[in-house]
């Protein structure tokens, strides 16, 4: 997800609900048996938890909320809001893969197999692929990526080209191309801090030089405003729509709490809320609405 920092209110974004019916199924609150909890690499674990009910109607770019406190534990008091990363509806499985930054994610991580944790989900407004669509451009950032994969295997199930852009710090940062697979159907641009690839100057080389003819008919960006600042530039260069994923600190991930409105301190009206509104939002340049 892009941060709720200051400089998104130079963006005016609009809900993705507006375009018809909400696919959205309604969200469960179940014990979730834990099956994995790995570190990939320095401080990234990935979590799979056993959770038929949220995985058989997630959609790309939905979260669900995870309560890390055990049931005897006083803290981190609240559930902590984790992107979809994948599921396996067969298996019925979810995976989510999370960085550990502070007290919350560094208990998470003394989960161990077998153990049942409180979750919620899926939860929110996902990315909406568009019917027709014939390329799709992907922009991620560290973390954020994991909003993006599992609208990347959406894309190519469907016979869509995907383009992603994994940006990510040095290889060291395990949320980049490695978490979009292997098999070479999804054309993946690994960029990275060290060799100054990940500049954005360097990301619209690369990306003009790969649509020097027709670019991609959708943009989706996660985890980085300057990543967020060259998808609207690009849209509209292209004429491409363009959606983000959007973080923000949230209590409950249901609307009850109203703690994650997306717009300005101050505004006369409350603006759409980042937990059932969003996270996905539609992007145009310009003041906020």
């Amino acid at each position: 997800m892009v941060s709720g920092a200051p400089s998104l209110r130079s963006y005016r974004l609009t809900t993705l609900e507006d375009d018809g019916a909400d696919f959205r199924v309604r969200p469960m609150l179940i014990r979730a048996p834990v099956l994995r909890n790995e570190r990939l690499i320095s401080d990234y674990w990935q979590l799979t938890l056993d959770a038929p009910a949220v995985a058989d109607g997630a959609q790309p770019g939905q979260f669900a909320m995870l309560t890390i406190a055990r049931q005897d534990g006083l803290t981190p008091l609240l559930p902590r809001p984790m992107a979809l990363c994948r599921w396996d509806r067969a298996a019925g499985s979810i995976d989510v893969v999370y960085r550990v930054v502070g007290e919350g994610t560094a208990a998470l991580t003394t989960w161990r197999s077998g153990e049942q944790m409180t979750t919620v989900g899926p939860l929110g407004t996902g990315f909406k692929l568009r019917a027709g669509a014939s390329t799709i451009l992907l922009l991620g950032r560290g973390i954020g990526t994991c909003s993006l994969t599992a609208l990347a295997l959406r894309g190519v199930s469907e016979g869509v080209r995907v383009v992603a852009v994994a940006s990510r710090r040095d290889k060291q940062a395990a949320a980049g191309a490695a978490l979009y697979g292997g098999d070479g159907s999804i054309e993946i641009i690994d960029v990275l801090d060290t060799d100054g690839s990940s500049d954005p100057a360097a990301v619209r080389r690369e990306l003009l030089r790969r649509f020097d003819v027709t670019g991609p008919d959708q943009i989706f960006v996660c985890g980085s405003e300057r990543l967020l600042r060259l998808a609207a530039d690009l849209g509209d260069s292209h004429g491409a729509e363009v959606q983000v994923s959007i973080e923000a600190h949230m209590a409950c991930g249901i609307g009850y709490c109203h703690g994650c409105s997306s717009g300005a301190p101050g505004l006369g009206e409350e603006a759409p809320l980042v937990c059932t509104n969003g996270p996905a939002f539609r992007v145009a340049r310009g003041a906020l609405a």
